[in-house]
């Protein structure tokens, strides 16, 4: 696992967390960048991309 790709998946987590209970599109929006983000750590760290919407916990 590489560094960078767990800052990634870190950062990315954080952001969706934060915006993922939001209703306006711009808090989707945002928590759709995070989730990105953490898959982009994810797929760098030979992982497989999260594909669940942003905010379920499956």
């Amino acid at each position: 696992m590489s560094i960078k790709g767990q800052i990634k998946e870190a950062a990315g987590y954080a952001k969706e967390e934060a915006y993922e209970h939001g209703d306006s599109p711009e808090a989707q929006r945002k928590a759709q960048e995070g989730r990105d983000l953490r898959n982009e750590g994810r797929v760098e760290d030979g992982k497989a991309p999260k594909t669940n919407p942003p905010g379920s916990e499956q």
